[in-house]
């Protein structure tokens, strides 16, 4: 596989944003689905609706979402609305919360690592293409949370998501949140559900990190650290492996103060392992020429 092209820049701004995804050469058609993060209720870190909105606008896309597994303010379709509406996404955007109500829509895994199968809510079918932006950052449970997350818990149905923490596994066929799996498979599970998700779309995704607000915990806790790097830029690729691997890299490569407690939080949960199996699977590679906008 080629070496995948990364573009980067250090200004953070709407404005650059809208240049990242530009630079890539891809003009998502149709339907576009714009995958962000809505942020849990307490959250202080996540990417706020008007930092989004030159970029949803641009590409005309509606924002989504997914309902969590877990206990909080957004693992019900009643309550995430509620939240979505006052962090201020509906003010802007036409807002669908795919998981919203059932059947989930099951993605086959033929060639998965640990999964057979993905869940994700049914309204991905209203799509034709997918934009990813994503908050770069640290994770309590997977190490890391960029690109690939996105596509793997992100577009994951609420029991999508408690399949994947758990590597699989199902009560009497049942999908239950509460049996996590070993670490590595659960990475693994990561990279196989975003895999299905990229094959589900083919080549009409388009994906931009952004590395602000470094805290080792995601937006999805109501209680989350401060940041504890400075900001290093926006990244955008057609390629997710690369470009998670990318920021990985950048991280590595700083010489913040806060970089090694950054760097224990990924270290500790193995979370470049996610980025080794999605490669290992072939729908993106740790390879790439970095280019600066």
């Amino acid at each position: 596989m080629d070496k995948a092209k990364v573009f980067f820049t250090k200004d953070i701004t709407s404005e650059k944003v809208v240049e990242m995804y530009k630079v890539l050469g891809r003009e998502l058609s149709g339907s576009v689905a714009v995958k962000v993060h809505s942020g849990e209720q307490g959250n202080q870190n996540f990417l706020r609706p008007q930092f989004m909105r030159p970029m949803v606008e641009y590409v005309n896309g509606t924002v989504v979402e997914c309902n969590t597994a877990y206990d909080g303010a957004r693992n019900s379709t009643d309550k995430h609305r509620k939240l979505i509406k006052a962090h201020g996404w509906t003010k802007y955007f036409k807002v669908d919360l795919l998981d919203a109500e059932g059947p989930d829509l099951r993605l086959d895994i033929p060639n998965g690592k640990v999964l057979k199968e993905n869940y994700v809510g049914k309204n991905i079918r209203n799509y034709d293409s997918l934009l990813v932006l994503s908050h770069f950052k640290g994770h309590p449970a997977g190490g890391y949370g960029g690109a690939l997350k996105q596509l793997s818990i992100g577009c994951a149905s609420s029991a999508g998501k408690a399949l994947i923490h758990s590597a699989g596994f199902t009560d009497d066929q049942n999908i239950v949140w509460g049996h996590m799996a070993e670490q590595d498979l659960f990475c693994e599970s990561m990279a196989d559900a975003a895999g299905s998700v990229c094959e589900y779309f083919k080549n009409k995704t388009a994906y931009v990190n952004m590395m602000c607000n470094l805290s080792v915990d995601c937006d999805c806790c109501a209680v989350a650290e401060d940041p504890c790097m400075k900001d290093i830029g926006i990244l955008s690729s057609l390629d997710p492996v690369a470009l998670d691997q990318a920021c990985i890299d950048l991280i590595y490569k700083s010489d913040d103060p806060g970089r090694d407690h950054f760097l224990q939080r990924v270290e500790s949960l193995h979370g470049t392992h996610t980025i080794d199996a999605a490669a290992e699977l072939g729908y993106g590679t740790k390879e790439y020429e970095l280019i600066s906008i």
